[in-house]
């Protein structure tokens, strides 16, 4: 079976907020061994914090933040925005207008542009997530999606990996950026254009990932403007009398009037 280990895709945060936690360890942690215990893992992180949000946060009046949220320093959260059910915004992270972010870890520096929804997701560190992206956390196999069963299973490179969970998202490593309109499955350190719908897959380091009619898109440059010149006036042309040799006043015109005038 395959391996995913969370510290080839996120970089812990240093800022300190999480010291004396269990999210000290997520580097050396395989993602399906993290997915089991990010509960048990979040409610001792709420017991040893000294405040659950930082004094230095931003949080807009409108916005909505869960009980059991932690909020690292000098993070902003923007208006209409929710956050909640156990997630977690690490130092400097924006959460941008009409957001909703659920049982997600945001890493140092994340940005979300506005109107992104994701659910029990991973975000790596400085990663630029930009408008109306969407990272589900359910298979659309599953019978009964208000109680999922179907265990999420992505593709690796060398095989399928096992989640161990029917409820999963997305680990979106450092540094990825985004385009707009995505929805989105795991990848490393890449760059997601337009219009791409992604799940149940790994990406390689430093991918570029179009959506089909982007990639086959063609671009070619218009020809430069010309004047327009006139068409040959046959009736201004002077042809030798009947049976002369008329092939000299022939050469001017174009070849397929030539064609016709000896036939």
């Amino acid at each position: 079976m395959p391996t995913i280990r969370l510290g080839d895709y996120l970089t812990v945060p240093t800022s300190g907020m999480l010291d004396g936690t269990p999210y000290q360890q997520m580097e050396k942690t395989e993602l399906s061994d993290f997915l089991a215990l990010w509960e048990d893992w979040h409610h001792q992180a709420l017991a040893r914090l000294p405040h659950r949000i930082h004094p230095t946060a931003q949080i807009h009046p409108t916005a909505i933040i869960g009980d059991d949220v932690i909020i690292g320093p000098r993070v902003r959260v923007w208006e209409f925005s929710t956050v909640r059910a156990g997630s977690v915004l690490c130092a400097d992270v924006s959460v941008g207008f009409n957001c909703e972010v659920t049982r997600s870890f945001l890493g140092e520096r994340a940005i979300l542009g506005h109107r992104i929804g994701i659910n029990r997701t991973l975000v790596g560190a400085d990663a630029h997530l930009s408008a109306n992206l969407t990272v589900a956390a359910i298979s659309m196999w599953s019978p009964h999606m208000r109680n999922p069963e179907r265990e999420i299973i992505l593709r690796t490179p060398d095989g399928l990996y096992r989640c161990g969970t029917p409820q999963f998202g997305a680990l979106i490593g450092d540094r990825v950026q985004t385009g707009n309109n995505i929805s989105l499955g795991p990848g490393l350190d890449t760059r997601i254009a337009s219009g791409v719908t992604l799940a149940a897959r790994t990406l390689p380091h430093h991918s570029v990932i179009t959506a089909p009619h982007t990639s086959d898109a063609q671009v070619r440059q218009r020809p430069a403007h010309r004047e327009k010149t006139p068409a040959p006036d046959l009736c201004s042309r002077q042809l030798r009398p009947s049976g002369g040799d008329d092939r000299g006043d022939l050469r001017r015109l174009p070849a397929c009037l030539c064609m016709r005038l000896l036939q």
